[in-house]
């Protein structure tokens, strides 16, 4: 199933972000599934003010548990990085 066919516009999610300024720096963020200014046909992520695209490249979890649990096997808790949940 294409990744634009599991979600619906107004569904809230979670995704992983590394900070622009700070690439050892990631973080759990809730993001609105809406549809794409730019493209209505296709469906985007509204988080800190900014569409991006909903594509396979973005890591995207129905739950903010799936999120936190994914953030741990990639970044670790053993104090590197930041997370914000």
């Amino acid at each position: 199933m294409e990744l634009q066919e599991m979600y619906n516009a107004g569904e809230i999610v979670y995704v992983i972000i590394r900070n622009p300024h700070a690439q050892d720096v990631a973080n759990v963020q809730e993001a609105a599934v809406v549809q794409n200014p730019e493209n209505p046909q296709e469906l985007a992520l509204f988080v800190y003010e900014t569409f991006y695209p909903l594509t396979d490249e973005v890591a995207v979890y129905k739950s903010e548990e799936q999120a936190e649990q994914a953030y741990r096997e990639a970044f670790g808790t053993n104090g590197e990085g930041q997370f914000y949940g």
